[in-house]
C-alpha cells in the first residue's frame, strides 16, 4: 500500500504495521519519515533496534533474516532496519526481502522498516518491491519543485509559530529564502531551524529574512533545463553562476541545453510530417515536466528560430572545446549564458496587447 509523506502521521496513528518501505533521492524528507515510523515504534514497545545496511555485491543477507526471525533477551519487540543506499538488493537480497515480506504478516514482535533511494519504473516492477509494497506500507518521498519551495518554507516556519507578512513582502520574501536555497533542502530547514532561534514566534520581516538566511542554494545542470524551457531569466542567471561557482563541467551544461535544441527540433519535425505530440513526444523520450514545457514552448518556435538555436548551439560546442566564433564570446561560460539566455528568451511568455487576446479568442470561435 503505496502513501504521500503527508499521510503517513495519520496512517500511523490509526495502526503501526509490520512493515513499511521508504524511498526516494531527498535525504531530509527520507529521514523525517523514518524517524516518524521509528518514533512511533518506539513509543509501541519496539525498543531493541538492528541496522543493516546493504553494502557491495557480498552482503551478507543471512544476518538480516536472522535479526527478522529471533529476539534479545532484554525486549519483547524489536525494529529491524534494512537500508539499500544502491537500491538494488540483488538476486540474494530479492530473495530475503520477498520473505521478510511475507513473514511481516504474522509477526507482531518484529517491524520491518526498509530505506531506499529513488527507485525507477522497472526496479519499481521487480517482485521484491512488490512484495514490499504488498504486504506493507511504501512511502515515495518526492523532492520538493522549486514552484512549491516558498510555500514549504512558509509551513516549517508554521510549524514552529513564525509567519512572513501578508501580500506582496510576504511573497517576496518567500522567494528570497526560496532562491538562497535552492536545490539544498536540507541547508533550508536548518535555515529555518535559526530563523526560530534568532527571532521570537509571530511576524517575521522581510528585511530580518534577508539579513539572516545565507546563500546556500545547490544547482542541479538539469534543472537548469527546466528554468530555461520556462522561460525563467533570473533564474537561469543565478543557476549558471552557481554551477560556474560549483566547478560544473562546461561540457556537461552544453549537453544539457543542445540536446533540449534538437529534442525540439525532432518533436517539432515529427509534428510536421503529421504525428501527434503526445506520440512525438514519447517518441523523443520527453516525459513528466519537460512534457509539460515542450507543449508550451513548442507552438512558438519557428522552423527559422529553430535553426538559428541549432547552430548556436553547434558554435557553442566549439567553444567550450577550444575554438573560436566570429561574434561569441571566447569564454565558454560567458558563451553558454549566451545560448541558454537566446533559448530562454524564446520559450519565455511575452504579455499579450489586448488586440492579440480578441484575435486569439477569435481564432477559437
Amino acid at each position: 500500500m503505496q502513501i504521500a509523506p503527508a499521510k503517513l502521521a495519520s496512517q500511523l496513528q490509526q495502526g503501526l504495521r509490520s512493515l513499511y518501505t521508504v524511498y526516494g533521492d531527498e535525504p531530509l524528507l527520507v529521514q523525517e519519515a523514518a524517524d516518524a515510523i521509528r518514533n512511533m515504534a518506539r513509543s509501541q514497545g519496539y525498543t531493541e533496534r538492528t541496522v543493516h545496511t546493504v553494502a557491495g555485491a557480498h552482503f551478507d543477507w543471512s544476518g538480516v533474516l536472522a535479526a527478522g526471525g529471533s529476539l534479545s533477551l532484554f525486549a519483547d519487540k524489536q525494529l529491524v532496519e534494512v537500508r539499500i543506499p544502491s537500491g538494488k538488493p540483488g538476486k540474494d537480497g530479492s530473495a530475503v526481502l520477498q520473505q521478510l515480506a511475507r513473514q511481516a504478516q504474522d509477526n507482531d514482535s518484529t517491524l520491518t522498516l526498509v530505506v531506499l533511494p529513488k527507485l525507477d519504473k522497472m526496479t519499481k516492477s521487480g517482485a521484491w518491491f512488490a512484495a514490499l509494497d504488498g504486504f506493507g506500507v511504501t512511502v515515495q518521498v518526492d523532492p520538493v519543485e522549486r514552484a512549491a519551495l516558498p510555500q514549504w518554507i512558509a509551513q516549517r516556519l508554521a510549524a514552529q509559530q513564525q509567519r512572513v507578512a501578508t501580500g506582496e513582502a510576504g511573497q517576496r520574501a518567500l522567494q528570497f529564502f526560496a532562491d538562497r536555497v535552492e536545490g539544498n533542502l536540507l541547508a533550508a530547514h536548518q535555515e529555518v531551524q535559526k530563523l526560530g532561534l534568532l527571532f521570537p514566534p509571530g511576524e517575521l520581516t522581510e528585511e530580518q529574512i534577508e539579513n539572516a538566511v545565507l546563500n546556500v542554494a545547490r544547482y542541479d545542470v538539469f534543472k537548469l533545463s527546466e528554468a530555461v524551457l520556462g522561460g525563467q531569466v533570473q533564474r537561469v542567471q543565478r543557476m549558471l553562476d552557481g554551477l560556474q561557482a560549483e566547478g560544473e563541467a562546461e561540457v556537461l551544461v552544453h549537453y544539457t541545453l543542445a540536446e533540449d535544441i534538437r529534442a525540439l527540433k525532432r518533436v517539432r519535425d515529427a509534428m510536421h510530417n503529421g504525428k501527434p505530440l503526445p506520440m512525438a513526444l514519447r517518441e523523443q523520450r520527453v516525459w513528466g515536466v519537460k512534457e509539460r514545457l515542450f507543449e508550451r514552448v513548442l507552438p512558438r518556435l519557428s522552423a527559422p528560430l529553430m535553426a538559428e538555436l541549432l547552430q548556436s548551439a553547434h558554435l557553442v560546442d566549439g567553444i567550450v572545446k577550444g575554438l573560436k566564433a566570429p561574434g561569441w564570446p571566447a569564454n565558454g561560460w560567458q558563451a553558454l549564458q549566451q545560448l541558454a539566455m537566446q533559448l530562454c528568451r524564446a520559450c519565455a511568455v511575452a504579455p499579450r496587447s489586448a488586440t492579440q487576446t480578441a484575435q486569439r479568442a477569435g481564432s477559437y470561435s
